[in-house]
């Protein structure tokens, strides 16, 4: 009798941990996106758009904007990735202006960023004119997001 309970618990068990998975498990995964920074002067509250993005939560025209103004060669400041209303991540960008090159961090958010946190290279192409981030994200709880 001992037995057959001490299965039946690990079977339950199991079944709740591959619920729990398909439920509850973190989503990740890499992501890439672009944006265009035309309206980007270099001045706090200034603004940069998404041009393409493999994260569905993150659309086309979403803004990135920044918090501090650039100064001397190096843009360090915090932002805000704003996809709509109630939705926003929030994170920090460094970047050499030199070489137009730096790192992006995201962590957490609101609406449908709830959870969520990204960390990407950022490189130019000048032959374009745009910037890309190519990293990993993921969200805990899965609740948060619609990258998937």
């Amino acid at each position: 009798m001992r037995c057959m309970l001490g299965l039946t618990l690990v079977a339950l068990a199991g079944a709740f941990a591959v619920a729990g998975q398909a439920n509850g498990s973190p989503r990740s995964g890499a992501f890439h996106a672009t944006k265009e920074c035309s309206q980007y002067t270099g001045q706090a509250g200034d603004h940069c758009t998404i041009t393409s993005s493999t994260l569905r939560g993150i659309d086309v025209g979403s803004r990135i904007i920044y918090a501090d103004a650039r100064g001397g060669a190096l843009l360090d400041t915090d932002i805000v990735l704003f996809t709509g209303p109630g939705n926003a991540a929030f994170g920090h960008v460094t970047i050499d202006l030199a070489t137009r090159s730096g790192v992006v961090t995201l962590s957490g958010g609101t609406g449908q960023f709830l959870g969520f946190r990204a960390s990407a290279v950022v490189t130019f192409d000048a032959a374009t004119k745009l910037f890309h981030w190519d990293g990993t994200y993921s969200f805990d709880p899965p609740g948060g997001g619609r990258s998937d």
